[in-house]
């Protein structure tokens, strides 16, 4: 159904006054009684066509840890040196984490 927008809106006085039982009555008529489904429980029965990844393989290249990186131990990211923020005990912190 196409909407015109450019057509002069009503005024609340052309659209008349709806009484309070009116709009009891229209307010009732729209409640639904479907019950709310959890999200994860709906989603664990749905299945995507070609979902299924257990025959795949993945290759991954693993790069040892490089001079300039370090790993924050609170987010823990491979972070640039130049995202160090403070070194506690050992433990290197990023900006993000220690901000």
């Amino acid at each position: 159904m196409a909407t015109d927008y450019d057509a002069p809106r009503k005024t609340e006085e052309e659209a008349g006054p709806a009484s309070i039982e009116e709009l009891q009555a229209r307010r009732s008529d729209k409640q639904s009684a479907v019950v709310d489904v959890d999200e994860t429980e709906a989603a664990e029965g749905f299945e995507l066509p070609g979902a299924d990844l257990s025959g795949e393989e993945l290759l991954v290249r693993v790069v040892p840890p490089q001079e300039d990186e370090f790993t924050c131990n609170s987010c823990f990211l491979v972070r640039h040196r130049s995202q160090l923020a403070v070194e506690k005990n050992g433990l290197a912190y990023c900006k993000d984490c220690e901000g």
